[in-house]
């Protein structure tokens, strides 16, 4: 009996001698979809048993069971659960294990067109940083599209005058005039003067898939202004998979708005579609900024066979909005404050208008571009990528013409008047002056001098363009790009009535070929909806002028990528056309009634290199030089159809080096940068308002040099708790000085002279950036987040009358600040396998009901003032103040 106890009992120690000492082995690649995720954090749930990825993204993990779960993670995706099930001893590849972006990456982004500059991490040789759509949604809720952006390093973003739309960006201390906006892979600058107005883009956070801000010279083959960066932004596309959404947003100050989408994925037969429509309206935080806007994305695809596909796409946001134009005084904002403090919120361009909220500064556009995409895979090889491209932008802004209103008797809370401007142009007494508009005729005329009207300054165009790229691999190693860029714009300048006020009609003695003429037509100053309205035969007064831009680019690059190293040398050069036509300024038979096209030639050669060190850290470094041609209005200086006689390009010599590091729970990137940009042309407003209101100066010779260093990092320490950080220094100052001349506002010259801006500090946005944010999810779909940053080394912008002398005190320093945000989101999943969702945000932003000066058009300093001071700056100061604390909520139906 007790041999028998022993049998068993050393039997059943063997049976768990072998269990616990048998064991399987699970192998596995861990990817994104693009590339591997060297360093994936791989584990085995339930157990304290985990491995790292190799630098292929490959993993080996031992299993002491026979079936289990692994758990993969990396940060900036989401975890992922694979079952496994292996025999005794033996091992099972799971293969490619493809995780899902949450945030960071454009793992999802499938981008087919070589035409579209995608920067893939740990590749190319770029400072890049990425927000996909998910983020845009969630954290952007009511606020300006260039927003998003203000957690990224060097970049700096306003709301400028507060109107829908009228928000404006800074990449490096470069405006978004230098900053190359691409949508799609098509340029969207205003080819006239390279500008790019958000407003015109209202809705393109709708059909964002993904953006991606790439800082200083970027990786895109094309000859583009993209001095500070290029923004490339990708929309969404037919072949998304089916289903669609339906939202609302609602927020302070009556903002609301709803939006449909709708996508059908691809069918049987090849085709797809997708479609999506918004409006948003609301009354604007800013006193007399109501607004409305609309947003329409179509598009259409057909995969007709592994060779060919097509793509059709046609967006649009017509939008109207009254604007803060006018920079006020910061006295001017406790002048008009009902309780002797800052009224932030004041206006000085508006009033009411028989009971309804008027304005005299109200912009409304429509822009709609129209793109037909081609992608015809010749063979395994070579890949030819074409699109072709519209866009027909239909408005303009409007303003005051006549009398100016501005001097007028003003509201007790400091409005417009305009029943009693109204009054003045029908002849009746009026509290605005002892006489009214004297009757001509029998009828109330009013004039450049007498009378008061709103006028539109119209800004319209037609745009044609195409880009052709001809991809192919010569080796395992090396790939060759072969590109065409064609553009073709014509503008149409000039101004129209949009309201009479109650007067009869105005003279007009603008026109040479028509003087004295009395128009009476008005036309309305809301976006049109027809994309393709008549704009010629329009009444036209005080100016009226075509711009003619053409453009003729080609470019090449050449990428090499083996192992760990991945390098591409680009080139590219241009051919710029400008023409003017001025049938108001000339007589027909005068030779300068419509110029020969002026053809200047610029281009630009850069390059990198990435070097992964292991798994974990890379370095890249990457240089360049542009040659870029002077804008529109450089060549014809003073609105007049002469060409310069000192035109030159401007050169942009950049310098950049970059140090990654990456691990599954903690990545961190550290960049240094050199900008240098010489003989900068630059039209600046005249802070003198004695100088008719709209006098100028024109400086040229201006060189700058912008350095800094970036360091931008992520953390998950935790899986439901995640960290954002950044910081980036910047020191951008003007090299030399520069010479100016000064107009007034007919464009008549009497001052030239010297600025003296060797050393002085470039102005207009923050040079010192820095944010902390975190998020923690406290129970499945339910997660909070909350960001903090400051802006520091905020300078105004650059004043030409503070530096006629050398004996200056440079650019004024504002005050730092530093802005809370915060949110809440729940994800509640429905339907069979959790496949709809009804989706909940909440934003706060401002938290802290911070007040602060976002940007200063003056530099007016406390030793120069007579003036009390506010936080240190004298309060003659001309600027604007940032937005107080909003919010806003939404709600979001995935089907």
């Amino acid at each position: 009996m007790k041999t028998m106890k022993n049998w068993l009992f050393s039997g059943f120690m063997f049976l768990i001698a072998v269990s616990a000492f048998s064991q399987g082995k699970v192998t596995g690649t861990v990817t994104d979809g693009q590339g591997s995720l060297p360093g994936a954090n791989v584990a085995m749930k339930g157990s304290k048993v985990g491995v790292s990825a190799d630098f292929d993204g490959k993993f080996s993990i031992n299993s002491t069971t026979g079936t289990g779960e692994l758990v993969i993670s990396f940060i900036g995706y989401e975890n992922k659960i694979v079952k496994f099930s292996v025999a005794d001893g033996g091992t099972v590849n799971l293969g490619f294990i493809v995780l899902k972006s949450n945030s960071n990456e454009l793992s999802e982004i499938i981008v087919k067109s070589s035409v579209v500059d995608v920067a893939k991490d740990r590749k190319t040789p770029v400072a890049v940083s990425t927000i996909k759509a998910s983020e845009i949604q969630e954290k952007l809720g009511s606020q300006e599209f260039p927003e998003i952006l203000a957690n990224t390093p060097s970049v700096y973003a306003t709301k400028s005058g507060g109107g829908f739309g009228d928000s404006r960006i800074n990449i490096r201390g470069f405006d978004q005039n230098n900053i190359a906006v691409m949508i799609n892979g098509v340029p969207v600058n205003d080819m006239e003067n390279n500008s790019v107005y958000w407003s015109n883009w209202a809705g393109l956070s709708d059909v964002t898939s993904a953006m991606q801000v790439q800082r200083g010279l970027g990786s895109s083959k094309l000859a583009i202004s993209s001095v500070g960066g290029t923004i490339n932004v990708i929309t969404r596309t037919s072949d998304m998979k089916e289903g669609g959404s339906i939202g609302i947003t609602s927020g302070n100050d009556a903002y609301l708005k709803v939006q449909g989408a709708y996508n059908t994925g691809v069918m049987a037969n090849g085709l797809s579609a997708s479609i999506l429509l918004s409006s948003t309206t609301g009354d604007g935080y800013i006193d007399g900024t109501k607004f409305e806007g609309k947003n329409y994305f179509i598009a259409f695809g057909y995969k007709a066979n592994e060779k060919h596909d097509f793509q059709f796409t046609f967006t649009g946001a017509p939008q109207w909005h009254n604007q803060r134009s006018s920079y006020l005084k910061i006295s001017d904002y406790s002048k008009y404050s009902a309780d002797g403090g800052l009224d932030t919120k004041y206006n000085s361009d508006w009033g009411y208008k028989g009971g309804k909220e008027y304005s005299y500064s109200r912009n409304f556009y429509s822009k709609p571009v129209a793109s037909i995409n081609w992608d015809y895979k010749i063979n395994d090889i070579t890949k030819l990528s074409t699109v072709l491209y519209g866009s027909w932008g239909r408005g303009g802004g409007t303003g005051a013409l006549g009398k100016s209103p501005y001097s007028t008797t003003r509201t007790a809370d400091g409005l417009l008047q305009f029943d009693e401007l109204v009054k003045y142009n029908t002849g009746q007494v009026n509290t605005l002056g002892a006489t009214s508009l004297t009757p001509t005729g029998g009828q109330y005329i009013a004039n450049s001098k007498d009378g008061y009207v709103r006028r539109a300054s119209i800004n319209s165009h037609n745009w044609y363009g195409a880009v052709i790229n001809l991809n192919n691999k010569l080796s395992e190693t090396l790939t060759l790009d072969l590109g065409i860029d064609a553009r073709t714009y014509t503008g149409f300048h000039f101004r129209n009535i949009s309201d009479l006020l109650g007067a009869d009609g105005y003279l007009d003695n603008s026109d040479i070929n028509n003087p004295n003429r009395t128009l009476n037509k008005t036309y309305d100053s809301s976006a049109s909806l027809n994309p393709f309205s008549n704009v010629k035969d329009q009444e036209k007064i005080v100016y009226n002028n075509n711009g003619k831009v053409t453009w003729l680019g080609v470019f090449t690059q050449l990428e090499y990528s083996k192992d760990n190293i991945s390098a591409f040398l680009q080139g590219a050069v241009s051919q710029q056309g400008f023409k003017k036509e001025d049938p108001f300024t000339y007589l027909t038979t005068d030779p300068l009634y419509a110029t020969d096209y002026k053809n200047i030639i610029g281009g630009n050669i850069k390059g990198g290199l990435n070097y992964n060190i292991d798994d974990k850290n890379n370095v890249f470094v990457n240089s360049g030089f542009y040659s870029k041609q002077p804008n529109f209005s450089s060549v014809y200086r003073n609105n007049k159809s002469i060409v310069a006689d000192n035109l030159v390009n401007e050169k942009v010599v950049g310098l950049e080096a970059g140090y990654g590091f990456r691990t599954s729970k903690f990545n961190a990137t550290l960049n240094v940068y050199y900008t240098s940009w010489k003989d900068r042309f630059q039209r600046l407003s005249d802070p003198d308002f004695t100088n008719n209101r709209y006098g100028y100066y024109e400086a040229n010779g201006v060189n700058e040099v912008h350095t800094g260093v970036e360091l931008e990092m992520t953390a998950k320490p935790l899986p439901k708790l995640s960290f954002t950080a950044m910081i980036s220094v910047g020191n951008w100052k003007y090299n030399g000085n520069a010479k100016f001349d000064r107009f007034d506002s007919n464009n008549a010259k009497f001052e030239s002279g010297e600025l003296f801006l060797d050393d002085v500090k470039v102005g207009d946005a923050a040079q010192t950036t820095a944010s902390l944010g975190a998020k923690y999810e406290i129970f499945e779909g339910f997660s909070i987040d909350a960001n903090y940053r400051i802006a520091n080394e905020l300078f105004a912008s650059i004043d030409p009358a503070t530096y006629l002398t050398a004996d200056n005190q440079g650019t004024l320093e504002l005050p730092s600040y530093g802005l809370m945000d915060a949110g809440l989101s729940y994800k509640l999943p429905l339907g069979s396998k959790n496949k709809n969702s009804i989706n909940f945000r909440f934003n706060m932003n401002n938290v802290l009901n911070e007040t602060y000066i976002a940007e200063s058009k003056t530099n007016i300093f406390v030793t120069d003032a007579t003036t009390p001071t506010y936080d240190g700056i004298a309060t003659d100061n001309k600027v604007w103040f940032g937005f107080g604390r909003t919010w806003n909520f939404s709600v979001r139906y995935n089907f």
